[in-house]
């Protein structure tokens, strides 16, 4: 039945109007979504959500009329996966949130024959209800059998459907014998997008620490490539700087020459003995002698390479940087 043009001026005012209010969409199949569980989706959504399916044709034609008005936004990115059975779930709220919504509204679904597999279906072993003479089906399917009081019972675990394949009439019939709805159909999402951004679904996956090391790795290997190219950037000159320090220490250490940084290398490299001495009183836990305590405590936060004092710590007293 066609649709009247009071009603696809409406559908064309609803729909524009959200794109209007709405910086977040779902782009979401329906396959296999009946109109009963399609309004309960509807009503589970309201608050956070509003779910707009149509016909294709409907649905792009919107999308072109908006972005003729619109040209600024990046819907044109959505036109492009308008095909098959796809609608939209508009929000401006948490997308992970909603997203665990639009999932949670599954219902179970009987496998029917010649329908594709979404996911693996396995039979386990144990009692099935049937009468011994029914070996003979289960015996055409393959599945190993014995009778155990008065009863068939199944011996293994049955790896029966294949995710992807379609169902057989013997499956089906297996799966309806032993009261088993092995599948559960809702709402799909394909693609989400967010305030010009098109992405996968898996990326709501990703936790902060999985955001966070991922930059640290691009940035450690930006820092990698700036240093091979001899070209600074904010992520090499942290490198180039120890690396830097480090030479000059071993510049001091095999001279004469002494800076503030370099004095408590040198004083070890000149007496160990001193800090093998000091060693066993600091590990025990008994209190240093406050003369040794101050140089050692002073020395240390000299040494300090990592802080900004120990690079680029004040030279008020530092006034004998040669001995």
């Amino acid at each position: 039945m066609p649709i009247s043009r009071e009603k696809k001026v409406a559908y064309f005012a609803r729909l524009e109007k959200m794109l209007e209010d709405y910086g977040r969409v779902f782009i979401v199949s329906a396959d296999n979504v009946g109109s009963a569980q399609m309004a309960k989706i509807r009503m589970s959504m309201r608050g956070d959500a509003e779910v707009v399916f149509g016909k294709n044709t409907l649905m792009r034609k919107a999308f072109s009329n908006f972005l003729a008005r619109n040209p600024g936004h990046n819907f044109e990115k959505i036109v492009k996966l308008i095909r098959g059975n796809i609608g939209f779930v508009f929000t401006n709220k948490d997308l992970g949130d909603v997203r665990t919504k639009i999932l949670s509204n599954k219902v179970p679904a009987p496998a029917r024959v010649g329908a594709l597999a979404p996911i693996d279906v396995w039979v386990e072993p144990g009692p099935t209800g049937c009468d011994p003479g029914q070996t003979s089906f289960f015996q055409a399917l393959g599945i190993s059998t014995k009778i155990n009081k008065g009863q068939v019972e199944m011996i293994s675990r049955v790896h029966l459907i294949h995710a992807g394949d379609r169902v057989t009439p013997g499956q089906n019939a297996l799966l309806g014998k032993l009261s088993i709805m092995p599948f559960s159909y809702g709402l799909k999402v394909e693609w989400v997008y967010d305030n010009g951004s098109l992405f996968e679904p898996k990326v709501l996956d990703l936790s902060h620490s999985d955001i966070f090391n991922r930059f640290m790795a691009g940035a450690r290997t930006l820092a990698a490539v700036s240093l091979a190219l001899h070209y600074p950037t904010l992520a090499s000159i942290p490198y180039s700087l120890r690396s830097a320090f480090s030479n000059l220490a071993a510049i001091s250490l095999a001279t004469d020459y002494t800076f503030k940084q370099t004095k408590q290398m040198k004083a070890y490299l000149a007496d160990p003995s001193a800090f093998a001495a000091a060693a066993p009183a600091a590990a025990s836990g008994g209190a240093a002698p406050a003369k040794a305590a101050e140089p050692e405590s002073e020395e240390e936060s000299d040494a300090d390479m990592g802080g900004a004092g120990g690079l680029f710590g004040d030279d008020d007293d530092d006034d004998d940087d040669d001995e």
